[in-house]
């Protein structure tokens, strides 16, 4: 019986190493096919950036290919048209600092919004109220769009003191943006739901959804919000329908109120 039981026991043991080898064996296994994978990945990035590089180069060679074969008259005569284009782009922009742009400022009255928006073709206007604290936090971020994007108005309006205006507009929801193209408002931005919501979304955020409007000139990708998931926030706006009819009294997306 002692035999008998030392065999069973060895055997049980031989067992449990055999697993234990198989166990290490598998691991080991998914471990190489990780870093097979990790090196694939890599080879793959590393030839698409040659490949955009190459493009990149192929373009500037031509260029100077054709600068090169260019003549003293026909260089001239592209200087000027430089010149031309940087003279009509700084006289732009000091139309629009004129017209109060580069700056993020409050009007008074609802008066003044339809006499600043009839002399801007882009306006991002900020319904607010001074109890909501999110307003505060717009109010950060429209300060360093308003500096970046000249080529946009940037105002805000207490929605209290305009109370015919935010009727027109369908204005509800506190914070609110109206975003208004050739003197017509195209979007809206309520709240915080298109910006992640969260309090914490970015200035980048923020300017993604005004170039998703076509209000700013946006150089990034529309496709995806910067610095956050696509695939958890989408790309899917709130915007009112102007046949809509809406309650008087706002409504305050901040949970101090």
């Amino acid at each position: 019986m002692k035999r008998l039981r030392g065999k069973l026991s060895w055997s049980r043991a031989a067992v449990v190493t055999r697993k234990s080898f198989r166990s290490a064996e598998t691991t080991f296994q998914l471990k190489m096919a990780a870093d097979t994978s990790v090196d694939i990945l890599q080879k793959v990035l590393e030839n698409e950036i040659l490949q955009s590089t190459k493009v990149v180069e192929e373009h500037l060679d031509a260029e100077i290919q054709k600068l090169d074969q260019m003549d003293e008259d026909e260089l001239e005569r592209l200087k000027q048209r430089r010149l031309e284009a940087l003279k009509k782009s700084q006289q732009q922009k000091q139309e629009w600092l004129s017209k109060g742009h580069g700056e993020y400022r409050e009007i008074p009255s609802e008066r003044d919004f339809f006499q600043e928006v009839k002399e801007s073709k882009n306006v991002v206007c900020h319904f607010y109220r001074d109890t909501t604290f999110r307003c505060q936090i717009m109010d950060k971020h429209l300060t360093v769009l308003a500096k970046k994007h000249i080529e946009t108005k940037f105002l805000k309006l207490n929605a209290e003191k305009s109370p015919f205006l935010c009727e027109r507009l369908r204005i509800k929801v506190i914070p609110t943006l109206a975003l208004i193209r050739d003197g017509k408002t195209q979007d809206y931005v309520v709240g915080f739901t298109d910006l992640g919501n969260t309090d914490d979304f970015t200035t980048e955020t923020l300017e993604w959804r005004l170039g998703c409007a076509d209000v700013i000139n946006y150089s990034g990708n529309l496709m995806e919000p910067p610095f956050q998931s696509q695939k958890k926030y989408g790309t899917s706006f709130t915007k009112l329908d102007k046949k809509t009819i809406r309650g008087k009294i706002y409504d305050s997306d901040s949970d101090d109120d």
